[in-house]
C-alpha cells in the first residue's frame, strides 16, 4: 500500500484538530506519514541555524524570539504526548504562507491539510485566509475544512472542473482517494449565462476527460448557475457530496478571486485544491 505523505500546520488552535481527524479519515484506508509544522512568524532578518542558535540584526531581542522558540517547541511536544510519537513535528521561521509552501514543496509532501476559519466581507477582500493563500500558491494539493468532519463517510467525491477541453491533469492524489475509498466521481460542469447549452456536448467531453485521466466509476453533470461558487452549493444540495475537488490557476487578489478560493473560505466541505496543468 502506498504511503501518502502529509503536512499538517499547526497554530495549535482547534481547527488543527479538525485537520488531524479528517487525516484520521484518511488513514483508514491509506498509509499515512504525518508530520505537523509549527512556523514562528518573524521578520527576514532573524534567523535560526540547524543548532537552534538565532541570529537577529540587532534590533530584535534574541531572547525574545528563543523565548517563543521554547513555547513553541513545547506545544509540539504536547502534539506528540497528545497524538502519539508516530507524528513527526517541526520549526521554522518566517512567513507563515511562504514557510508552508517551501516547507511542503522541498520535504515532497502529497498533501497539506488545514483547518480554517473562513473569511467573509472587508476581512476576504483584504487579506483573506492563510489556508486560501496557500490553495492559492502551493503545487502541493490543499485539503482544507472548516469544522469536525469525524463523521464524514467518502462515498461521493465531487470534482469540479471545466471540461470544453479535455486533457489529462495531474489528479495523483485524487486517484489515491479513489483507488482506497472507491466513491461515486461526480463530474460537475457549471455554466453561466448561456440560454441554450449544449449538454450533449458537455457530457461528451466529460467522457473524455475521464478516459484521459483513467477514471471508470463517474456521473456526468451539467447544471447552469450565476457562478461557479453558488452552482456547487446549490448542487450540493441536491446531491449531498462527501468531498469536493476543484483546481486552480494560481491566480488571485482583490481583483480576481477564483472559484475555488472562494470555495475554501465559504463552505463546510472538506474540499482539495489542486494546481491544474
Amino acid at each position: 500500500m502506498e504511503t501518502l505523505k502529509i503536512l499538517i500546520p499547526t497554530d495549535f488552535s482547534v481547527q488543527v484538530e479538525y485537520a488531524y481527524i479528517m487525516v484520521q479519515k484518511l488513514a483508514a484506508k491509506i498509509n499515512v506519514d504525518v508530520h505537523f509544522l509549527h512556523v514562528l512568524s518573524v521578520p527576514d532578518t532573524v534567523s535560526m541555524d540547524a543548532e537552534g542558535r538565532i541570529s537577529t540584526c540587532g534590533e530584535i531581542d534574541v531572547k525574545y524570539i528563543e523565548q517563543q522558540v521554547s513555547i513553541a517547541n513545547r506545544n509540539l511536544l504536547s502534539l506528540k504526548s497528545h497524538y502519539g510519537e508516530a507524528i513527526q513535528t517541526h520549526l521554522q521561521l518566517g512567513k507563515v504562507t511562504d514557510t508552508i509552501i517551501q516547507f511542503a514543496t522541498e520535504q515532497h509532501f502529497d498533501l497539506i491539510v488545514m483547518g480554517t476559519k473562513g473569511a467573509w466581507g472587508i476581512k476576504e477582500k483584504v487579506s483573506g485566509t492563510e489556508t486560501q493563500m496557500i490553495a492559492r500558491k502551493s503545487q502541493v494539493p490543499l485539503l482544507s475544512l472548516m469544522c469536525d468532519r469525524s463523521d464524514l463517510a467518502i462515498n461521493h467525491l465531487l470534482l469540479v472542473h471545466d471540461f470544453s477541453s479535455p486533457k489529462a491533469e495531474n489528479l495523483t492524489l485524487m486517484h489515491k482517494i479513489l483507488n482506497a475509498f472507491n466513491p461515486t466521481l461526480h463530474l460537475l460542469q457549471i455554466v453561466s449565462g448561456e440560454k441554450s447549452t449544449n449538454t450533449d456536448s458537455i457530457e461528451a467531453n466529460m467522457k473524455q476527460f475521464a478516459s484521459f485521466n483513467c477514471i471508470d466509476k463517474f456521473e456526468c453533470h451539467v447544471i447552469s448557475d450565476t457562478d461557479v461558487e453558488n452552482g456547487v452549493i446549490h448542487f450540493n444540495q441536491m446531491h449531498n457530496m462527501d468531498m469536493i475537488c476543484i483546481g486552480t490557476h494560481g491566480k488571485g487578489g482583490i481583483l480576481h478571486q477564483s472559484a475555488m478560493e472562494k470555495m475554501v473560505n465559504h463552505l463546510f466541505k472538506p474540499i482539495i485544491s489542486f494546481q491544474l496543468k
